[in-house]
Parts: C-alpha cells; sequence; structure tokens
C-alpha cells in the first residue's frame, strides 16, 4: 500500500515519521506544482494521500465524495482512493486541533476567539470552535479584521494561528504583539518547527497557556492513518509516538561556565543519542575565519557577542542537535528565546577550581568566582535542568540521559 503528503513544499515535514511508527505501509513525499495537483490526484499511484499547504482547497474539486466533515468545513486534508477507484475527501486537521484544543484546557464557549489566517487550517479551526460555541474573528492581511485593526478585539480569549509564519526557516516572526490583548486565555499554534514560534514564545514570557503544533500533526496522522488502513489505533498510539517525536526534534543544549566540560559532555552525549554534536565557538570560528582570542582582539567582547547570537540563531533554528555553547551566552538575553524555541537547555555546573581556563579569553585572568557570581542567576534563568560535572563526563552524560527519558 502506497500512501504519502501532497504539498509544494516539503522537505521538513515529520509525517514519515508519524506513519512509519503506526504501520508499514510506504509513506513518501509528493512535492507538486499547482499545475501538476490534478493529474497527480486522479492518476498517481497512491492509496491515501495527506494533503498540506497549499493544496487544502485546491483538491476538493478531484474529490469523487466528501465526508460530512469535510464539505461542513470546506477543506479536505486526506484523500482515500476506494476499491472502485473514486476518491473520498476527508478532514482529520479537525480531529488534530480537537486533541491540541484539549490539551491547552481552554474551554472555548462564550468567548472570543482569534484566528490568524483564511486558508485550509483557518477553516477548520474556525469549524471546530464555532462547534464548541465560541465567538470567532477570521484576521487576515486584507479581512474585516485584518493585523491593522485587529486591536479591536482586545477582549479575545484565545488566538490561535494557523498562518506559515514563524514555520522554519523563517523562525522569529509573528503577526500579533500579545500585550495588545489582555484577557487571553490560551494561545494556540499550528506551526511545529519550530516546537515555540515567536508567538509561543511571547505567551510563555507572558505567562499564557500555550502550545503548538506538533500535538496536531500527531493526531490527524493517527486519524488519517486510521482512515488509510480502515481499523482503530490502540489509545496511547498518539501520546507514545508525540514523546518520541518531540524528544528526537529537540535539541539539547548545554550551557555553562568556561572550562565546565560541556564539549566533552556534549559530544559524548550525542555518540549516545546518535546525533551530530555541534560546537557555537567553533562554528563561530568557521564562519570569521578567525580564532576567539584574534575576534576578541580584533573587535572586543561587543563583537564577538554579536557574531556569537548569529551562530546560535542558525543552530537554534535547526533540529536534534547536541549544541555545546560558550559560557557567556547567557549575558545575553536574546539569546534565550533562539535556544529555547527548539531545545531543552542543560546547565552543566563543575567546581571553580577545576574549571579550565586554556584558549579562553575572558577566563584567562579573570576571577572565576566573581564571574561565576554574576553569571550563575543567568545560567538559572536559561536553564531548564541542572546537571553537575564535578564527577567523570560519562556520569554527567548518564544523568542527562535520565532527564531525557
Amino acid at each position: 500500500m502506497k500512501c504519502g503528503l501532497l504539498g509544494e513544499k516539503l522537505g521538513h515535514s515529520y509525517s514519515p515519521q508519524i506513519h512509519a511508527a503506526l504501520a508499514d505501509y510506504e509513506y513518501l513525499l509528493y512535492e507538486k506544482t499547482p499545475e501538476e495537483v490534478g493529474d497527480f490526484v486522479r492518476n498517481g499511484d497512491w492509496h491515501g494521500l495527506n494533503v498540506t499547504i497549499p493544496y487544502k482547497k485546491t483538491v476538493i474539486p478531484f474529490c469523487d465524495e466528501r465526508t460530512e466533515l469535510a464539505e461542513a468545513i470546506g477543506s479536505v486534508n486526506t484523500l482515500l482512493r476506494r476499491p472502485d477507484g473514486s476518491i473520498l475527501g476527508d478532514n482529520t486537521d479537525a480531529f488534530g486541533f480537537e486533541a491540541l484544543l484539549s490539551a491547552a484546557s481552554f474551554a472555548p464557549a462564550g468567548k472570543k476567539a482569534l484566528v490568524l489566517g483564511s486558508g485550509g487550517a483557518s477553516a477548520t479551526v474556525c469549524a471546530c470552535l464555532r462547534r464548541r460555541g465560541a465567538d470567532v474573528v477570521v484576521v487576515s492581511r486584507s479581512g474585516e479584521t485584518n493585523y491593522e485593526n485587529v486591536t479591536k478585539h482586545r477582549n479575545a480569549a484565545l488566538v490561535v494561528n494557523t498562518t506559515p509564519l514563524g514555520m522554519y526557516p523563517g523562525n522569529g516572526k509573528k503577526a500579533l504583539d500579545l500585550t495588545a490583548f489582555p484577557n487571553l486565555e490560551a494561545v494556540l499554534d499550528v506551526v511545529y518547527n519550530p516546537a515555540r514560534t515567536a508567538l509561543l514564545l511571547q505567551a510563555e514570557e507572558l505567562g499564557i497557556p500555550c502550545a503548538g503544533g506538533l500535538r496536531m500533526l500527531v493526531a490527524q496522522g493517527v486519524r488519517a492513518s486510521e482512515i488509510f488502513l480502515g481499523h482503530k489505533h490502540p489509545q496511547d498510539a498518539l501520546e507514545n509516538i508525540l514523546h518520541r517525536l518531540s524528544t528526537e526534534m529537540q535539541n539539547v543544549i548545554l550551557i555553562g561556565m568556561p572550562g565546565s566540560g560541556k564539549s566533552t559532555i556534549a559530544s559524548l552525549l550525542a555518540e549516545k543519542l546518535g546525533r551530530v554534536s555541534v560546537e557555537a565557538d567553533a562554528e563561530l570560528e568557521k564562519a570569521a575565519g578567525m580564532t576567539i582570542p584574534e575576534i576578541f582582539s580584533a573587535e572586543g567582547e561587543a563583537g564577538f557577542r554579536r557574531r556569537e547570537t548569529a551562530i546560535l540563531e542558525e543552530l537554534g533554528k535547526r533540529s536534534g542537535l547536541v549544541i555545546s555553547t560558550g559560557g557567556g551566552c547567557v549575558t545575553r538575553k536574546e539569546n534565550y528565546p533562539l535556544l529555547h524555541q527548539n531545545g531543552k537547555i542543560i546547565r552543566i555546573t563543575r567546581d571553580i577550581k577545576k574549571l579550565s581556563r586554556e584558549g579562553r579569553p575572558l577566563s584567562l585572568n579573570a576571577d572565576l568566582s566573581e564571574m561565576a557570581e554574576v553569571r550563575n542567576p543567568m545560567y538559572e534563568r536559561f536553564a531548564d535542568v541542572t546537571v553537575s560535572n564535578d564527577g567523570t563526563p560519562e556520569e554527567a552524560v548518564q544523568a542527562i540521559m535520565e532527564v531525557l527519558k
């Protein structure tokens, strides 16, 4: 049985991993231009298809029949070729969004919800929210409610982003400033890469409950697979795949004092996890064409920090890495969202007397106790968890492995 994902650009899709965990059918990525979609849907060699941006409405005319749900929503994201050759259009995004909404513990009834975007995903989200009794306002660039006048809905309790804004590789972008909406009870984003978009990072900072699109992606994938196979999956399938995929996607980021052993631990940890280990300082030197002491000599610490932030911005966009950072990355607060957007941040501690100074311009003649006193609160603000490296690096790696489990 041949299944797959139909879209325009699919280079960073996680759908193949989801379906591989559910069944042993072939699941391929089908990148098609708008001109190719019709012929592929009608005549392509496939049994079941998921459909993503920008074809969730494009495929509707090629369906011989649509489910009641797909008809009501006006968007199709799942196609099934039946034994007689006819094509059934369904919508499993609704199942996915319901799972996301439930996880956020938000009750929409009687509350105003701002839905950003007017495409296929928006149609699904709006239908689900209206079924639950929400007062739904669609926000688009040229609609009645747009990004210029959206603040007239300051009383909104929910914001849902259904646009690709903030999606990899366009990390860091968001359509709204959430501080303009003081009554928000939840913020949801259907984007799943990065795990935390700029919109969700701001929600976290403001203390607003929020959730990203990975749960929605996995939930709709489970439902689509059931349609392809014609039978239900075990109830724990969603949570098991979600946990595994989120763990695989996230970067593991090591922070800590210079000389605390981050690079050694990162290398050992990457080997254990079967991942790539990346040293931010080494990447910085490669990009600059200079060593770190040479950068400090030519540009001072301010120049070095600017270069460091640029490197962390690029590394933080990626997934599944083990990243060893420079000891002073925490001195710039703008580095936190770059690392946090797609990663678990682990602070490595080590006795001051054991810290290496070799090749570290700021450590060479510094009082490390004073440096640690200044930086410790910064490390604490960045870190999700702290692991000691006062024993062996192997012991530190084992402690991190326990954390990741």
